[in-house]
């Protein structure tokens, strides 16, 4: 290796070490990880949010969940848990607007009850379920550290007790209770200032001990290939939508009429609608 090769990796390596030095629980290469087969953190934070002690018997971090209609969506749980009832859990941490649509969690609730029974099982066997989102921020806006959402009957305004159960975490939220040391434990670079010790042993083996770093590295090092790949995508989308733009203002065409003479067609060509609908 030649001496500048040498000093590329060293910097590189630098780089590296400083983003995983800065990582929080809020990024979900991290949070996953530090709860994958985690049983003491998992259930802390479900006994915290749900206000309940909850006995935990499995707990995975970055469980894919495929949908079985071909061609459809699957998606990735940052942590998948089952408690000793069988009613199952998807904590999702989010860290921007981006990806965080309330319907997000719908789609979610509905792949984790998709799974639970078995052909030719009553739906009375249905376990109950909860889709747990950690946002950064406070999604709501109305300064409360935890927001439940639950399907109601809307003559009579009683709770319509179907199982199924959507929970929003106000990252924001600074009270001095276990809530808001959790939220602030959530946004520790430092697991040594962290106020929990289940979250805080997590973080530091993969902060601090080498093998867990070395994981850590491989993960960050994946993570820029991937958002290399989605930057691109995203430079040429809003080219693309641009070049819509531009059409549609030179010549006085429709959108529909637009996107077909740049023979935009598929997924391209929805998004570059919605963008538009959205300006």
């Amino acid at each position: 290796m030649t001496e500048e090769k040498m000093k590329n990796v060293v910097q590189d390596r630098e780089k590296i070490d400083r983003l995983i030095d800065g990582l929080t629980l809020f990024d979900d290469d991290l949070m996953s990880r530090v709860f994958d087969k985690n049983i003491e953190a998992t259930e802390l934070i479900l006994r915290i949010i749900l206000g309940r002690k909850i006995t935990v018997i499995r707990v995975n971090g970055q469980e894919e969940v495929r949908n079985a209609e071909v061609g459809g969506r699957n998606i990735t749980l940052d942590v998948y848990a089952m408690d000793e009832n069988g009613q199952e859990m998807d904590i999702e941490v989010q860290g921007n607007s981006e990806g965080a649509h309330i319907r997000r969690a719908r789609y979610h609730s509905s792949v984790l009850d998709s799974k639970m029974l078995k052909e030719g099982q009553p739906f009375k066997k249905l376990k109950d379920s909860y889709v747990i989102f950690i946002y950064r921020h406070d999604k709501f806006k109305k300064g409360l550290p935890v927001y439940h959402i639950d399907r109601y009957i809307r003559e009579t305004g009683e709770i319509f007790e179907d199982g199924s159960h959507i929970v929003y975490v106000n990252g924001n939220y600074k009270g001095d209770d276990e809530i808001g040391q959790l939220m602030s434990d959530f946004h520790q670079v430092d697991p040594d200032h962290m106020h929990y010790e289940e979250l805080s042993q997590g973080v530091k083996h993969f902060k601090e001990v080498e093998k867990g770093r070395d994981t850590m590295c491989e993960a960050v090092q994946e993570y820029a290939k991937e958002y290399a790949k989605e930057y691109a995508k995203g430079y040429a989308l809003e080219q693309r939508t641009e070049d819509v733009k531009s059409l549609m203002e030179s010549t006085g065409f429709s959108l529909e009429k637009s996107l077909n003479a740049l023979k935009i067609q598929g997924e391209e060509r929805e998004l570059i609608i919605e963008q538009l609908q959205q300006e």
